[in-house]
């Protein structure tokens, strides 16, 4: 096939990806072959493609890709989340705009509904990963929500209640008023937003006062609602203020409620009062302060129903007048936290804060303005509440030992390793796991309750039933689980578990997983826990974990800040593969990456030069080859080639055994570019000048076809489309790219003919430079003598005198002392032997005293710019309150201008 002029990326990418999910390609069957395996962290049914997701693929389709092509049976596990949260959002918000709501219908009938909107318009972001070029078995995708999956969990569900390991608790949780349910703590988005510092009296009871006389405990509070469930105030042991009154009582405003002083650590004696209020049923440390205190959870009080309105406490203490308001002000109305402050400023128990106004004069205010750290909900929008619930909930800390000891002894590897310490002090001081969600859409929980409150854990109703015994009326539990508990069974319950099938016997444990930093205990740790349970091993040896996608000043990508990269935008612009090898080059372990749209059209120009070296190949009768091992080889270019392929393979392999995606892109990147297009193919180049049956000429096609082909393989796992494109091109085959095997050249080559070709390419090199450097032109043919020539020199200059004219345009070259007068030196280095001085005269190509006085112009000033920025950079002033792309500007300048004086001190020392 002949290559058309133009690389378009969009024509080939929907070709081959259609061709390959058509044919098979992507798990070949190896029944025999060693087996490769990972899963990709599965994308919510209602997501889409973004940068971070093109990061994660794109790094897992080049390891599965290569693992392909080295023979291995590998399979990539594709599949997508219920997302249980999300999805019931989404369907509740279209049913919003048909002024429809999910209580008009059962829990069935809305249920139904959430599959039809999966079947119409779930997914989008599978078609999307297509176009990314993810090489996944689509043919085995999966669903958490699919009947073989929903087996697996119901049994591990069961299981581990069984073994005593999920239990009912009440206990704190992250409650979502707008949603009403239980999130996780990756769904709480810390912001922060304006707010107040409230100080209130709290009277002493019995007439007790403090040892200075004051009748009152002074706290202070960001929410005075909660003042209505207060069950403690809470001193530091050694604050010496409180000590008489440890033991002693306040009594609350408002409610009138009797509550205890009691001694604990999480009191700050240098932070405010030193005194704390505690509220334990609406505030995650004051739980844990409570139950130091001896407070029961179940006699914790809670002043709040799911709605977030003021309800009735246990005690009956909570007024009238409070009961119905909603926690804050809302639509122009009240809330509790008005009326709180409202009513203990008329009682006179508010504390006002004195503060200088603009003038300078003292002012009194109800509350101190501050800055307050706020959570919520990142789906709902509102702020979280801390809500005292019955819920479900996993012994994480028992289930988290095996994970814990395979890390330490090495059974897991983390990638890279800096990331073991956070790993360790998760899971070390890992709290109860709360899997119980309050919705509709995901896998209810297999639990049954009789009307005394007892609880029956069945695969099934019969199977409750039958616990329960004949005629004991049962209700099911209509919580949902935490989607991360299904995902947690992901590397073995897509496989068959916990059916024993050949999939799971081949295939678990996976041999890798990828994944973003930010999922390491959500996911991945469960998935830990969950391996270790079920199938009594750890589910990969490897965990790799990468950075986030940043914008290009360093900043996070967020929508609100309207800095966030359309993945699919860069692919219609540049290709997939652009993109894919921008992530790849991009990735280095333990750093985030910063986008960069001109890097991503340079990837773009380099996949254009492949292009067109394939086309220069084709256009001098270079095919496909027929071999996987090098073909033998007597010029010097042919040899240095094959070298140079071995060398590549060899860094490229050892790359991605340590899995650095940077250090493996940036060895094919430099291989192609600059050893085969920019050196290989203007080496050879005269030999297609002659005789096109000449040995020289067969062997050189044999050779130059053999070596693309090399290009086009070891490219393939990043640049897939293009590559696989340009291997049909070139020739008959008998099988795609993408399941050849893995370059194996297994070639003996002179060192003597690579020495002279490397020898040749650093002679042309410095040879440009010293030209650029004095502003000679590039083509211009210059005389060359050197005078002292080694062994590989001489040689060199006998044999291969026309490819020295030609590509460093010297000529002639004299083995000898050069005459007197202007001239530059350049050196080649001639392996450990030192360099070869070459003296090249200038008299009559440049003008000497001109170009000196140019380049001592130059020089000033560039050492007069770079002094100045250095002073600025040294400037602690600068760094610290310049903003940071100022900083990075001037460090950037530096840099320019330093490296400026040295090319200009070395030109001038040129000239002499």
């Amino acid at each position: 096939m002949t290559l058309p002029t133009t690389f378009n990326p969009a024509e080939i990418e929907a070709r081959w990806y259609k061709h390959w999910e058509e044919t098979g390609g992507f798990r070949p069957e190896r029944p025999d072959a060693e087996p490769y395996t990972i899963v990709n962290p599965p994308p919510n049914v209602t997501g889409s493609l973004h940068i971070g997701h093109a990061l994660d693929n794109t790094l897992q389709d080049i390891v599965i890709r290569y693992e392909r092509m080295r023979g291995k049976d590998a399979l990539w596990v594709v599949g997508m989340d219920h997302a249980g949260i999300a999805t019931q959002m989404v369907v509740e918000r279209q049913m919003e705009e048909r002024q429809d709501k999910r209580t008009n219908y059962s829990r069935e009938e809305f249920i139904e509904k959430v599959w039809e909107w999966k079947a119409e318009s779930g997914g989008a972001i599978t078609k999307q990963l297509r176009r990314l070029g993810c090489s996944m078995d689509w043919s085995r995708e999966q669903f958490t929500m699919d009947e073989h999956f929903t087996k697996a969990v119901l049994k591990t569900f069961v299981d581990l209640y069984n073994d005593g390991l999920i239990y009912r608790d009440k206990r704190l949780v992250n409650w979502d008023p707008k949603l009403k349910t239980a999130i996780s703590d990756l769904e709480v988005e810390q912001q922060t937003i304006p707010g107040h510092f409230w100080h209130f009296k709290y009277p002493l009871a019995d007439g007790v006062t403090l040892d200075s006389g004051q009748d009152y405990i002074e706290v202070a509070t960001t929410r005075p609602e909660t003042m209505l469930a207060d069950m403690a105030v809470a001193v530091h042991p050694d604050d010496e203020r409180y000590k008489s009154v440890i033991g002693k009582h306040v009594i609350l405003p408002i409610t009138g409620r009797r509550v205890p002083v009691v001694a604990d650590e999480h009191a700050d004696p240098e932070l405010g009062s030193g005194a704390v209020k505690i509220t334990p049923g609406h505030d995650f440390n004051d739980f844990e302060v409570g139950k130091r205190a001896g407070i029961a959870p179940a006699d914790m009080l809670n002043m709040l129903d799911g709605d977030a309105n003021v309800c009735q406490t246990a005690d009956g203490l909570v007024p009238d007048e409070y009961i119905g308001l909603h926690r804050f002000k809302r639509d122009g109305v009240d809330g509790a936290r008005e009326l709180v402050v409202q009513r203990l400023k008329e009682q006179g128990y508010l504390i006002p804060h004195v503060q200088k106004n603009r003038n300078g004069e003292q002012v009194e205010m109800d509350a101190e303005p501050r800055q307050i750290a706020t959570p919520f909900g990142d789906r709902g929008g509102v702020v979280i509440e801390p809500w005292l619930t019955d819920q479900w909930y996993v012994d994480a800390e028992k289930l988290a030992q095996k994970p814990i000891e395979q890390v330490r002894n090495g059974e897991v590897e983390i990638v890279p390793k800096t990331w073991e310490k956070t790993f360790f002090n998760w899971m070390e001081n890992i709290q109860p796991w709360c899997v119980s969600r309050q919705l509709w859409w995901g896998h209810r929980i297999p639990a049954w309750f009789d009307s005394d409150d007892n609880v029956y854990v069945a695969m099934s109703e019969e199977e409750a039933q039958a616990q329960a015994g004949e005629g004991v009326e049962l209700t099911r539990d209509n919580d949902v689980l935490d989607t991360w508990f299904s995902s947690a069974l992901w590397p073995f319950a897509t496989l068959g578990w916990p059916e024993k099938t050949d999939l799971l016997e081949k295939h678990f444990p996976n041999d890798l997983l990828i994944s973003g930093f930010d999922i390491l205990f959500f996911w991945d740790a469960r998935m830990m826990m969950m391996g270790n349970y079920n199938m009594g091993e750890a589910p990969w040896p490897r965990l790799y974990l990468h950075g986030l996608v940043r914008a290009a000043d360093g900043a996070k990508m967020s929508k609100s800040k309207g800095n966030v990269v359309d993945p699919l935008g860069l692919i219609d612009q540049y290709g997939a593969d652009a993109l894919r090898f921008f992530m790849a080059a991009m990735e280095s372990q333990g750093r985030d990456i910063k986008m960069d749209e001109k890097r991503v059209e340079g990837y773009r120009n380099f996949a254009t030069k492949l292009w067109n070296a394939a086309r220069f190949c084709q256009s001098n009768g270079i095919a496909a080859s027929t071999t996987l091992r090098a073909p033998k080889a007597r010029l010097a270019a042919n040899q240095w080639i094959i070298g140079e392929v071995q060398q590549t393979v060899e860094e490229l392999d050892k790359a991605m055994a340590e899995l650095r995606f940077d250090a493996a892109a940036n060895a094919i990147y430099q291989f192609t570019w600059s050893r085969f297009c920019d050196w290989y193919l203007e080496l050879i180049k005269p030999v297609f000048g002659g005789d096109a049956d000449s040995p020289a000429a067969i062997e050189t096609r044999e050779v130059a076809g053999w070596a693309l082909d090399q290009i086009l393989v070891m490219l393939h796992p990043f640049m897939p489309f293009i590559t696989e494109e340009l291997w049909h091109a070139q020739g008959t085959r008998h099988y795609d790219l993408i399941t050849a095997k893995w370059p194996d050249p297994r070639a003996e080559i002179s060192k003597d003919a690579t020495d002279a070709i490397d020898w040749v390419i650093d002679l042309t090199t410095n040879v440009r430079s010293a030209k650029n450097e004095l502003g000679i032109a590039p083509g211009a043919k210059l005389a060359a003598f050197v005078p002292s020539p080694s062994q590989l020199a001489s040689s060199t200059i006998e044999r291969s005198s026309a490819a020295i004219e030609r590509l460093a345009r010297l000529a002639p070259v004299t083995i000898g002392e050069a005459p007197s007068g202007p001239a530059m030196q350049v050196t080649a280095q001639a392996g450990s032997g030192g360099g070869d001085v070459f003296v090249i005269p200038l008299e009559g190509i440049i003008d000497i005293e001109a170009e000196k006085t140019r380049l001592e112009k130059a020089l000033a000033a560039s050492e007069k710019e770079a002094k100045s920025l250095e002073g600025r950079l040294s400037n602690a002033n600068f760094v610290e309150r310049a903003k940071p792309e100022a900083v990075e500007k001037a460090k950037a300048d530096f840099a320019h201008h330093s490296a400026e004086v040295e090319r200009l001190e070395a030109a001038l020392a040129r000239l002499g």
